[in-house]
C-alpha cells in the first residue's frame, strides 16, 4: 500500500508539473516573447565578415519543402553576390537520381542562374556533425591538391583555411556554425534563412461575409487567427533545438 501511495503521489505531482508547464507556454504564445528568443538565438552565430571561399547549402526536409526552398534561395542569393564561391548542397541522397531531393535543389540553383561548374554535392552525412567532419575533410584534401606544400599524417589535426558561409535554418545556424568550428573549419559564417511576413492588411470583416451572428467575430483579431499558432511554433523549434544543442554539447561535437 505504501508503495502504491507513493506511486500515486509522485503521478499527481509529475502531471501538476506538467500541466503548470504547459500552462506557461500557453500564456507565453499570446506574447512575443518566443519569437524574440527565437531570433536572438538564430542570429547570435550569423554574419558575413568575409568573402566565402564555399557557400554551404546544408539540407533541410525533402524536395520540395519549406526548408529546402528557403535555404537554397538564400544560397542563391550569397551565390549571386559572391561570384568567385563554389557552392555545396550537403544532402543525404543520390547524385545520379534526378528526381532526389539532391538533384532537385541543385536544378533550383540552375533555374535561379547558377552554372553547374560551381556547385557541388555531398551526399553524405545524416546529421550536422557528419556533415562538417566529412565537408572538412573533402575540403582540406582539395587545398593539398592545389597546394602540394603540405604532408600530413593521419594523427596531424588539419585545419582549413578556407572561409565557409553556412546557409541554414535560424534555429539551426548557431548549432550548425558551432560544429563546424569544432570540426576544424577557422572561418565559419552563417546566413539565417529567415522567412518573410505578408505585408499586407489581412483583418476582414465578419459582418460583411455574413454567416450565423452567434459566432464570434475574429476577423480583426490577428491575434487568434496567427499571432497565437506561430508563437507556438517557435516555442517547439526552440525546444527542439536547445535539446540537441545540449546533446551536441554533451557530445564534444560543439
Amino acid at each position: 500500500m505504501k508503495i502504491l501511495s507513493f506511486l500515486i503521489k509522485s503521478l499527481r505531482i509529475l502531471l501538476i508539473s506538467f500541466g503548470a508547464v504547459f500552462l506557461i507556454f500557453i500564456l507565453l504564445a499570446f506574447t512575443s516573447a518566443p519569437f524574440w528568443t527565437w531570433y536572438n538565438f538564430s542570429v547570435r552565430y550569423a554574419g558575413i565578415h568575409r568573402p566565402p571561399d564555399y557557400i554551404v547549402i546544408l539540407g533541410g526536409g525533402g524536395m520540395p519543402s519549406e526548408t529546402g526552398l528557403m535555404r537554397t534561395w538564400y544560397g542563391t542569393r550569397a551565390a549571386h553576390y559572391f561570384k568567385r564561391a563554389k557552392i555545396i548542397i550537403a544532402l543525404p541522397g543520390d547524385p545520379a537520381d534526378s528526381l532526389s531531393s539532391l538533384s532537385l535543389m541543385k536544378k533550383e540553383l540552375t533555374l535561379r542562374g547558377i552554372t553547374d561548374d560551381r556547385i557541388f554535392l555531398m551526399d553524405s552525412g545524416a546529421n550536422t556533425r557528419a556533415q562538417a567532419v566529412n565537408m572538412h575533410e573533402i575540403i582540406t584534401n582539395y587545398e593539398l591538391r592545389i597546394t602540394n606544400s603540405l604532408t600530413t599524417s593521419p594523427h596531424h589535426h588539419i585545419t582549413s583555411s578556407s572561409a565557409i558561409l553556412i546557409v541554414t535554418s535560424p534555429e539551426h545556424l548557431t548549432r550548425a556554425v558551432l560544429t563546424f568550428r569544432k570540426a576544424g573549419f577557422l572561418k565559419v559564417d552563417g546566413v539565417p534563412a529567415f522567412e518573410t511576413a505578408i505585408e499586407s492588411d489581412i483583418t476582414f470583416s465578419d459582418r460583411m461575409l455574413g454567416g450565423r451572428e452567434w459566432v464570434p467575430g475574429i476577423g480583426g483579431n490577428l491575434t487568434l487567427r496567427y499571432h497565437f499558432w506561430t508563437q507556438l511554433r517557435y516555442e517547439e523549434l526552440m525546444i527542439r533545438e536547445y535539446l540537441a544543442m545540449v546533446y551536441y554539447k554533451m557530445k564534444g561535437w560543439i
